[in-house]
This record gives structure tokens, sequence and C-alpha cells, in this order.
């Protein structure tokens, strides 16, 4: 395997993982968290420079969603497992 093939697996392999611990967090807060609570708790809630707190953990809470595991409430901004 060449190097750009390792390094590709190993982006993918921390992305599942940063979406299973958003997964196992919001399994434990059946009333949901905002992206800014979800981030905070796993310490990627920062930007670079002071700027674009949050990006990382929203962005990943989109993919998510796009992928129908969560849901937004829209009055509350919180974030939560999808009943399935």
């Amino acid at each position: 395997m060449n190097d750009i093939s390792n390094a590709y697996n190993l982006a993918q392999r921390a992305i599942s993982d940063l979406k299973t611990a958003i997964h196992s967090i919001l399994s434990l807060k059946p009333e949901g968290l905002s992206n800014a609570e979800l981030g905070r708790s796993l310490g990627i809630y920062h930007g670079h420079s002071g700027q674009h707190e949050g990006h990382i953990s929203r962005v990943l809470l989109e993919l998510m969603s796009s992928e129908g595991i969560i849901e937004q409430n829209g009055k509350t901004k919180k974030w939560s497992l999808k009943n399935i």
C-alpha cells in the first residue's frame, strides 16, 4: 500500500472514530446536545486562530445527519440520535 492510501485510510478511521464518539455521547443524552456542548465534551469545538469555533463538530454532525443517524431539533437546536 502506498503512502497516499495509508494517509487516506488513517483519515477515514479518524472520522469513523469521531462519529462513534458522537454517537456514544448522544446515546447518553436522549434530550440532545447543542453543537457547542457536544464539541466541547469531545475537545473538538475550538477553532484555528481563534476563529471558526465549532466548525469541526458541526461538519461531523451534518455528515451524520445526512447519513440518517442523528437529527437536529429545529426549536432547541439540539442534536440527538434519530429514532429509527
